[in-house]
């Protein structure tokens, strides 16, 4: 982020924003300070982009908003049996109103609706809710105002107008994504007006956040070191809004609104809108070319770095994920990985939490061989009684299995080494691995009380990356086009080819011909792929509901493993047992709004079922 940041308030009239009325009221009404006035604000390039950049301060980490909060809401995660209190633990009971108070009223939701922050150095105390809301009005705020930018070159002005409207679409889509159909929000609001705006279907909301993104492409540098409004900051830009960003959001924003649950939602078929498929393809091929032309700086890590998408060590002020990270959070402070993210998931006598996650075993088991075949494929050779062995290699980046080495160090030798079979020290449903497994992919061997590490770790979950724009480009075409053999208008990667270049980087082969004879067929494995490419990563949740299975079975089954272990090491007796069974009713598609302030404007309505 940039080093001259300015920290100026928002000037804003009283004002009440569509559902956010009375708890948006304390964070949104900041009256202008009497030294600052409109012309100090919008007249100059750099005071101005003094204003934008507390944008980038709105985007939370879904990690760390608190000092013990979950991110991952889907069939994914176990959390111990005392840890109740997490969401996940609360969504899988059909608790969704748990998004404002947190599991058990401990405050420790990502979303939750309470007075939000945008201190650029405090990750705690910033919830989805309410800064898209404060980011909202402050987009429109400063597009309002565009016409007082008169000391700025015309790059510059582009680039103001380019990263405003970035932000208005992009939090307006967060906001969509959990709740539905929104008015859109493109004046600045005063209180005097009747607020009557309509509540737009979901098509209808994402057509117009894709003309937003589309329109701040246009305005936005492919890297701003390259141009001359960024050599201000050269070497401190990576995290700025480009062209590609604004078109891999345009192209998710259109993949949501295509999916199944989404277009049913919006026209009441429960099927891939073929159109918004087609335009969604076009913007991920725009930023794939991007890419891979050099035009941006957006590139898949090699493998040997792949957790640099989540973790750096050593400084843990060095922010993760370049450059394949498209779009994510800003550092705030990056100690707190350890205290908020990593605690989470080493058990306590590593020095973690006294109630951890772990991965459900039913989620473990998406991830297939090294010859990539899932498991239960003909040939795929998996073998019950050796089950961690020539596994995909992403399964070693993400979970750990018994007997896995836990510590690097000569201390504490009873834990050095994962006993999660059944009786071993890390098997304990109360406060250690309940599942039989640990989640490896934020962590290291060296973060535990032993080592330290975890002092010199930088987590940071990304909102989107690189592979997922291929993995969706996947999807869009699959259902825009057809088939797995088939293109985006204008290119030759075919939506097979572009999970291939996912697998390719990891060691694992191609997606099986077997795959390849029917659109469902193809989908399954995508479906399969993306569980494991975007494991833990915050989508899960997303993915079942627009896809419209979150109600199956086979998702709402949360399983463990039993086994003893054998003289070789290697387990016996292994089986698997359902320990919780996810709440999923048709209502579970959305998160409800608050009652409170949807009392206050009684036509625009709860969602269904709440």
């Amino acid at each position: 982020m940039t080093k001259h940041f300015v920290k100026l308030k928002l000037a804003a009239a009283a004002l009440l924003i569509i559902v956010g009325f009375a708890s948006c009221k304390k964070y949104l009404d900041r009256p202008l300070d009497a030294n600052i006035s409109e012309k100090d604000v919008f007249t100059s390039f750099r005071s101005f982009q003094g204003f934008t950049e507390e944008l980038y301060s709105c985007l939370p980490d879904m990690s760390k908003s608190t000092w013990n909060n979950e991110w991952n809401t889907g069939d994914d995660i176990l959390s111990t049996t005392n840890a109740n209190y997490r969401l996940n633990a609360e969504f899988d009971n059909g608790n969704y109103r748990a998004w404002q108070t947190g599991g058990g009223g401990w405050d420790n939701s990502w979303l939750d609706d309470r007075a939000a922050t945008t201190n650029p150095n405090e990750c705690h105390d910033k919830g989805l809710w309410p800064l898209s809301w404060y980011g909202i009005r402050k987009a429109n705020l400063g597009l309002a105002n565009l016409e007082m930018l008169t000391s700025a070159t015309q790059e510059e002005k582009d680039v103001i107008r380019g990263q405003l409207l970035f932000f208005r679409g992009f939090f307006h889509f967060q906001l969509m994504s959990f709740w539905g159909g929104l008015p859109y929000i493109d004046t600045v609001l005063s209180s005097s007006v009747r607020l009557e705006l309509p509540r737009l279907t979901y098509k209808e909301t994402a057509l117009k956040a894709a003309k937003d993104f589309e329109d701040a492409a246009a305005l936005l540098p492919n890297n701003w070191d390259n141009a001359a409004v960024g050599q201000t900051t050269a070497g401190n830009n990576q995290q700025r809004v480009t062209k590609s960003i604004a078109l891999a959001y345009k192209g998710k924003n259109l993949l949501y609104a295509a999916s199944p649950m989404m277009n049913k939602a919006s026209t009441g078929t429960n099927a891939y809108d073929v159109e918004l498929c087609k335009q969604a393809a076009d913007a991920f091929a725009r930023v794939i070319k991007m890419s891979e032309s050099g035009e941006s700086f957006h590139k898949l890590l090699p493998w040997d770095k792949y957790s640099e998408n989540w973790y750096t060590i050593s400084n843990n002020s060095r922010h993760p994920g370049f450059p394949e990270v498209i779009f994510g959070p800003p550092t705030y402070v990056g100690w707190k990985s350890r205290w908020s993210l990593v605690n989470m998931f080493i058990p306590p006598p590593l020095g973690g939490e006294a109630g951890i996650s772990s991965p459900a075993a039913n989620y473990v088991n998406y991830f297939g061989m090294a010859n990539g075949l899932p498991l239960d494929a003909t040939g795929s050779g998996y073998d019950i009684a050796d089950p961690w062995t020539n596994r995909d290699p992403r399964f070693y980046k993400a979970i750990t299995y018994d007997g896995v080495r836990m510590i690097r160090g000569t201390a504490n030798a009873a834990y050095r080494f994962a006993n999660l079979f059944n009786g071993g020290n890390l098997r304990l449903d109360n406060t250690a691995s309940r599942s039989g497994y640990l989640v490896r992919k934020f962590v290291t061997d060296g973060c535990n009380n032993t080592d330290n590490e975890w002092n010199n770790i930088n987590i940071i979950i990304p909102y989107l990356r690189l592979a997922d724009v291929y993995l969706m480009y996947a999807e869009s075409v699959l259902h825009g086009f057809g088939t797995p053999q088939s293109t985006a208008t204008g290119m030759s990667l075919t939506a097979v080819a572009a999970v291939n270049k996912i697998r390719t980087r990891a060691g694992v082969p191609d997606v099986d011909a077997r795959f390849l004879g029917s659109k469902e067929s193809f989908m399954g494995e995508l479906m399969r792929e993306r569980a494991v490419e975007l494991a833990f990563e915050g989508l899960r949740w997303h993915d079942l509901r627009r896809w419209g299975v979150a109600g199956e079975k086979k998702y709402t089954e949360k399983t463990v493993i039993d086994f003893d272990r054998g003289t070789n090491g290697k387990p016996l007796n292994l089986r698997e047992r359902v320990v919780v069974t996810r709440v999923f009713e048709p209502k579970h598609n959305w998160l409800p709004l608050p009652t409170n302030q949807v009392n206050l404007y009684p036509s625009f309505g709860q969602n269904p079922g709440w």
